[in-house]
């Protein structure tokens, strides 16, 4: 019997954190989301779509074209199990803004994609299959070379893409990614970062339990409250994105998570084959990044002959990082440098 009433006691503990605990959502969020839910859905989508033929599977793109000629071509690489919509629109809007013509699209397995059926840990695919998708989309557009910006694991593609086709890659991106995940000589993912993570993920468990469109919502909102805050946070624009993706899109596929971190982790080191690239390249990484250590950002640094560092002060794994804005500026001008 002590035995059931210490269960029961631990149950009532942990649903009163989920219940109590968490970000504060400020108080004009329940306002803007009924505001939004009540509109027609506003238009995620802006440029020209289609799906570019890969390995037999179908890779959904969105091509968003800048007035005027474009400078150059800017294609978005998004992180693990992320979509095209993982992009936030004032990020991508930066790109257009300045001149350039921007693709971004749905990685194998998310979004309008196809998401992959016959996967196994005995046949997966790698980071350069997944590499090979951004170059289907190059051709489907009959794009020459482009700009590659890769988020996270988005970087790590972006890299195995410049490693066999450097003669498409006008410029490197690499955010809060690694040129060898497993190196044993830098620190790695530890177990303080999921136990971190469980903590700061199971009050936002409360929106998922409650469900519906509304409470997704807001289980996104706080997700961006607690890791960018509220400086950075824009429910309007969150509700939007949201909305669009559960009426329009297929939202997540939680097996593209297991499919993807596969990859990065078969993947092995680029070290030597990255150490005889001599593209342009900025590397952007937050200096508390607990998911991938700022070492290795560091180490690409360190042996990639064109590359410099841009290391954000106490950021961690996140995106928009702070200070979004100079971000955006510091990659324009990156881009820039090779216009010149």
């Amino acid at each position: 019997m002590t035995f059931v009433v210490i269960i029961f006691i631990l149950a009532i503990a942990i649903a009163g954190y989920v219940a109590l605990s968490g970000p504060k959502l400020p108080p004009e969020t329940d306002e803007i989301i009924e505001s939004v839910m009540k509109c027609d859905l506003a238009p995620m989508i802006v440029g020209t779509t289609g799906f570019a033929s890969s390995n037999g599977l179908n890779i959904w793109y969105e091509s968003i074209s800048p007035a005027g000629s474009p400078k150059g071509v800017v294609l978005l690489m998004m992180s693990m199990a992320g979509d095209a919509l993982g992009w936030p629109p004032k990020f991508v809007r930066a790109f257009v803004d300045a001149g350039y013509h921007v693709i971004r699209y749905d990685h194998r397995g998310t979004g309008m994609s196809d998401w992959v059926k016959n996967w196994s840990r005995k046949q997966p695919y790698s980071l350069a299959d997944m590499a090979g998708d951004a170059v289907a989309i190059l051709d489907a557009l009959d794009v020459p070379e482009a700009h590659l910006v890769g988020l996270s694991m988005g970087g790590m593609i972006a890299q195995e893409f410049a490693i066999h086709h450097s003669e498409r890659v006008a410029s490197l991106t690499v955010i809060m990614a690694s040129g060898y995940i497993g190196d044993p000589d830098l620190p790695s993912l530890t177990s303080r970062y999921f136990i971190t993570s469980l903590a700061k993920g199971l009050p936002l468990l409360k929106y998922r339990i409650l469900g519906g469109e509304k409470n997704l919502i807001k289980e996104r909102t706080a997700k961006t409250l607690a890791l960018v805050g509220d400086e950075e946070l824009d429910i309007k624009e969150t509700a939007e994105r949201v909305l669009y993706d559960l009426r329009k899109r297929r939202g997540i596929n939680l097996w593209a998570i297991l499919q993807h971190q596969t990859a990065v982790t078969l993947a092995g080191s680029r070290y030597d084959r990255l150490k005889a690239l001599n593209i342009p390249t900025l590397v952007i990484h937050g200096t508390a990044d607990s998911f991938i250590p700022v070492e290795h950002g560091k180490k690409l640094v360190e042996i990639m002959p064109n590359a410099k560092g841009l290391w954000i002060e106490g950021a961690g794994h996140m995106f928009p990082l702070p200070d979004a804005d100079s971000i955006n500026e510091a990659i324009i001008a990156h881009l820039a440098n090779q216009n010149g």
